[in-house]
C-alpha cells in the first residue's frame, strides 16, 4: 500500500478523478486536493466526493503533499511543471498520466531542473471515450496497465512509491523507456484515435451525412466509438507524438493500398486471407489478455 497523507490532482478529470477515487476506495489516503483551470470544474469534484477541497493557490495546493499527479491534456504540463518547481519540498514526487512520455520527459528536464529527481512519469492505459469528472470512476484501474518511464535521476525508493500508489487502484504497473513507449502506442493507441475521428470527420463532412449517420449501426458505433474522446487531449498527444504516428500512419496506408487493389481486382481469395489473418491474429489477442474464466 502507497499509504499517502495528501494527494494533489493537478486537473480533476476522468483521469486524476479516477485515480483519487480509487485511493480514497482503498483507504490509501487522508486528504485529496485538487486544482485546475476550471473552479467550476472543482466544485463539481467536491461535491462529487472526488477531492475534499480545491486548492486556493499553489501554495496551497503542494504544502504537505507527498504526490502530485498531473492529469491534464500534455501541452500543458510543462507550464504546471514551471509552477510547482519552486514550491516542490523534497519529500514531494510527481507523476503524470500523460499518454505521451518523451516531450513531457524533455519538459520536466527542462522545468524542473535539479529537482527532476522526483518525477516518475506515468501513462494509465486506461482511458475510456467520455472525459471529465463526472466520469470517474473508482474502479477504472482494477486489472489495467499502467506503464512507468523512470529517469536514470529517479531514486528506486521514488519509482517504487509511485509503482505502490498504482498498485492500490487495482492497476498492473510495468515499465518502458520513454521511446520504446511512445513508438508502441503511436500505434496501438494513438492511430486508431486518429482514424476513427478522421472516419467521422469524413462522413460529417458529406452533404447525405444525415443518412449515412442514420443508417450507421453496431459496427460503426464500434469503430468509431473512440471519436467521442476528448479533442484537447488528443490534438496534444497527436501533435507530441507525430513522428512516430506518421511512421504508422503510413504503414495503414500502404495496408489500405494494398486492400484496394485486391478489391479493385475482385481478389476474393486474397482478401478473404487477408480477413482470416487479421481475425485469428485479433482472437489470439482477446485469448490472451482476457483472465481464465471470463
Amino acid at each position: 500500500m502507497a499509504g499517502l497523507h495528501k494527494l494533489l490532482v493537478c486537473g480533476v478529470g476522468l483521469i486524476g478523478g479516477s485515480f483519487a477515487l480509487a485511493l480514497k476506495a482503498a483507504g490509501d489516503i487522508e486528504e485529496v486536493v485538487g486544482i485546475g483551470r476550471s473552479r467550476a470544474t472543482l466544485d463539481e469534484a467536491v461535491r462529487l466526493g472526488v477531492i475534499d477541497r480545491r486548492a486556493e493557490d499553489w501554495n496551497d495546493a503542494l504544502a504537505d503533499a507527498d504526490l502530485v499527479l498531473l492529469a491534464m491534456p500534455v501541452g500543458q504540463m510543462e507550464a504546471v511543471m514551471l509552477e510547482i518547481a519552486p514550491r516542490l519540498s523534497a519529500r514531494t514526487l510527481v507523476t503524470d498520466g500523460g499518454s505521451t512520455k518523451r516531450d513531457v520527459v524533455a519538459a520536466a528536464y527542462r522545468a524542473l531542473g535539479h529537482k527532476v529527481a522526483q518525477f516518475v512519469p506515468g501513462h494509465p492505459i486506461a482511458g475510456a471515450e467520455k472525459s471529465g469528472v463526472a466520469a470517474a470512476a473508482a474502479d477504472l484501474y482494477q486489472g489495467r496497465r499502467v506503464v512507468l518511464t523512470p529517469l536514470p535521476e529517479n531514486a528506486p525508493d521514488a519509482v517504487a512509491r509511485v509503482r505502490a500508489a498504482w498498485e492500490a487502484c487495482g492497476a498492473e504497473v510495468s515499465e518502458l523507456a520513454p521511446d520504446a513507449h511512445d513508438r508502441t502506442f503511436a500505434a496501438v493507441s494513438h492511430l486508431p484515435h486518429l482514424l476513427a475521428f478522421a472516419l467521422v470527420h469524413e462522413f460529417a463532412g458529406r452533404p447525405d451525412s444525415g443518412q449515412l449517420f442514420g443508417f450507421a449501426a453496431g459496427g460503426f458505433r464500434d469503430f468509431t466509438r473512440i471519436a467521442s474522446s476528448h479533442p484537447e487531449m488528443w490534438r496534444d498527444i497527436c501533435v507530441a507524438n507525430r513522428a512516430p504516428l506518421i511512421e504508422e500512419l503510413d504503414a495503414y496506408l500502404a495496408e489500405l493500398l494494398r486492400a484496394r487493389v485486391l478489391l479493385a481486382g475482385a481478389d476474393g481469395t486474397a482478401l478473404q486471407a487477408m480477413f482470416a489473418k487479421a481475425r485469428a491474429a485479433r482472437d489470439a489477442w482477446l485469448e490472451a489478455a482476457e483472465p481464465p474464466g471470463e
